[in-house]
């Protein structure tokens, strides 16, 4: 083999490799990016015996600008690492690897700050671990995969790390994704108004009553693989819950300041970790942009012809930005913010929707409400995602607009659904958690069904009751998703509960304390708060079978036919769908999509009792007189005063 192959390093891991190749290249030896990298060279190798993060960004300028693709190798913390193969203009480099390991780690802000030194300073030549051993066997696999990129055979640093343990020479290979937001290969496109364009699709369900149109054991194949690994994985951890009834399991999405747990609820431990999969991406995906660039800036007054207005999806009342530190500043017409494409199903075209709607954490101060995660789903389809997103949109909606004007939902029996798993969980957490499940009927004028569901404590100690929530367009699955929710927090909130009892104690007295999702749910833990729920939890109310109250679901074969039923169903109410497509190139890859969907006029679920949003939301006036609960229209103060108990 006649290839020419640069060198540039110096130490021993650079003379071990060129002592593999010499037989087999041309081997050109540079110490540094100071001297002319050789014309003729088809492949360069970065090598030395310590970590030194500035060599490698000069690799990223220098040989991309050559076109020459290169592989690194080098010792840091007692760990060799080999890789990844970096091709000139192509997504994935050794600054996306890096950054990959970074968050992924536990040391993460420790670590970027050596690495900024290292930076900066060079650092030392050898790291302590680099030992002749484990030298001559990273030196060995970096020549056996030079030769593999030589030959063009596959590479086992395409898109991945190899880190050799130099104590026990172990050897570990692990896949990254690239960062679309790196800024030496990311490739991010701007967002654009024909990009944002909706034109839905057939969706084939994967079966009649299912609806999904791909099943858990297609996604299987590659979520673990893809999006789960320790070292430099997007999710980097897993716990499985050995004290809830179900079979629940959390995955961890590792941020640079912090960690968020994502959980998964099934019956089956493998399905739930899938499931917590799905939600931790669905998580990145919500937070900012990181699958398109923004790049529509200003006011509303200028953009309105082409924007949703802010006032349509819920402020706070102008006394609630007049309290002392509050973080927002009332809507201001004129104030310039940042702008994201979204797609609306009633006027058929794309439209504006303010960054910090859009996006969850974008920051508050460009924006006029605290947004949460409402609306945001992950699916195997965007028609998937879409009906998801909408189908969380419903269910908080039903839920609040329960709570705000206490309405006496009719309560259901579980057993009258005829549905033989829904009557073993409820069973289930009556024995092993000593909780009664009572189901009411929420769904309201747009008929999907929704389920608020209450556990009540059996037992004379921990918490005395927990509600959730859920929506579908079956109900008995609106149910168990409810019940599901409701099981991962009844034994695992005990311990919690009565070391802050104090505090929740003063919750009750004074709603300004409760700031938090949690405190929400652990509010009304407290025996002492179970009045606030009279209304749904009077006695001797009869129990109504799901006949009685839900009609037969829409028989379709294809997603997209019960989407469109659903959009349907909003726009002869007068209300818009409007959906922000907020797929990463992460996800796109696996064909797996995510969405943000707004439903202007619906009630926006919020945490913290400082931050609700019911300013111009007339639906929650109107509704309950519309079903019949109220006999008139209510006024903005007969509205329930009280936080709700939405966990």
């Amino acid at each position: 083999m006649s290839a020419v192959v640069a060198v540039v390093g110096e130490g021993d891991l650079a003379e071990l490799v060129c002592g593999e190749l010499i037989s087999e290249c041309q081997i050109v030896r540079l110490a540094d990016f100071r001297e002319e990298m050789p014309a003729a060279a088809e492949f360069a190798l970065v090598l030395h015996d310590a970590w030194h993060p500035a060599v490698h960004r000069e690799a990223e300028t220098n040989l991309r600008a050559a076109g020459i693709p290169f592989l690194r190798g080098f010792i840091a913390f007692g760990e060799g690492v080999i890789g990844p193969l970096v091709r000139p203009g192509l997504a994935g480099c050794s600054r996306c690897a890096d950054t990959r390991q970074l968050i992924a780690g536990r040391d993460r802000t420790e670590n970027w700050e050596l690495q900024q030194r290292l930076t900066e300073t060079g650092g030392q030549q050898s790291d302590a671990w680099a030992s002749r051993t484990g030298l001559i066997q990273m030196a060995r696999l970096v020549a056996a995969e030079s030769l593999s990129v030589l030959r063009r055979s596959s590479s086992r640093t395409e898109e991945r790390i190899i880190f050799v343990n130099l104590k026990t020479l172990n050897c570990t290979s692990h896949f990254y994704f690239p960062d679309p937001l790196c800024p030496v290969c990311g490739r991010l496109p701007d967002d654009s108004r024909d990009a944002a364009r909706i034109s839905l699709e057939p969706r084939p369900k994967i079966g009649e009553n299912i609806y999904r149109c791909r099943s858990l054991s297609e996604l299987k194949a590659f979520l673990v693989r893809d999006y789960l690994d320790y070292k430099t994985g997007f999710l980097n951890g897993k716990m499985l819950d050995l004290v809830s009834p179900f079979a629940d399991a959390s995955v961890n999405l590792p941020m640079f300041e912090q960690d968020e747990a994502a959980a998964g609820r099934t019956n089956s431990y493998a399905d739930s970790e899938l499931t917590a999969i799905m939600e931790g991406l669905e998580r990145y995906c919500g937070m900012e942009p990181r699958g398109k660039r923004t790049v529509v800036r200003g006011s509303y007054r200028q953009l309105a012809g082409e924007a949703l207005d802010p006032v349509t999806v819920g402020l706070y009342a102008k006394e609630q930005y007049e309290l002392p530190g509050f973080p927002f500043r009332p809507f201001d017409p004129d104030a310039e913010t940042d702008w994201v494409w979204g797609f609306s199903f009633a006027q058929e075209r794309p439209i504006l929707v303010p960054q910090w709607l859009a996006y969850y954490s974008s920051p508050c101060r460009q924006g006029f409400v605290y947004e949460t995660s409402n609306g945001c789903a992950l699916g195997g389809s965007l028609e998937e995602a879409i009906l998801y997103g909408m189908l969380e949109v419903v269910e908080r909606d039903s839920f609040l607009l329960t709570w705000y004007a206490q309405l006496p939902l009719p309560r259901l029996d579980p057993r009258s659904a005829g549905d033989h798993d829904l009557i073993l969980m409820v069973d289930r957490l009556r024995a092993v958690a000593g909780f009664d499940v009572l189901l009411f009927n929420a769904t309201m004028e747009n008929g999907i069904p929704s389920i608020w569901a209450m556990a009540k404590n059996i037992k004379p100690n921990g918490i005395n009751l927990i509600c959730a929530a859920g929506a579908h367009p079956d109900p008995v699955r609106a149910a168990k998703g409810a019940v599901h929710e409701l099981s991962g927090m009844l034994l695992t909130l005990n311990d919690r509960f009565e070391t802050n009892r104090e505090d929740y104690v003063r919750m009750l007295r004074d709603p300004s304390l409760v700031r938090s999702m949690d405190d929400h749910s652990m509010l009304y833990a407290l025996p002492e708060a179970e009045p606030r729920l009279r209304f749904l939890l009077e006695e001797n109310r009869p129990l109504r079978t799901f006949g009685q109250e839900f009609d037969p679901a829409p028989k379709h074969r294809d997603l997209t036919e019960d989407l469109k039923m659903m959009i349907g169903i909003f726009r002869r109410l007068h209300l818009d769908v409007i959906v922000v497509d907020q797929t990463t190139p992460e996800l796109r890859r696996n064909g797996l999509h995510c969405v943000k969907v707004l439903i202007p006029g619906m009630l926006p679920m919020t945490f913290g009792f400082n931050f609700i949003r019911l300013a111009g939301m007339e639906r929650a006036l109107r509704v309950p007189a519309e079903l019949g609960y109220k006999e008139r229209t209510l006024r903005q103060e007969e509205l329930n005063p009280h936080p709700h108990p939405f966990p």
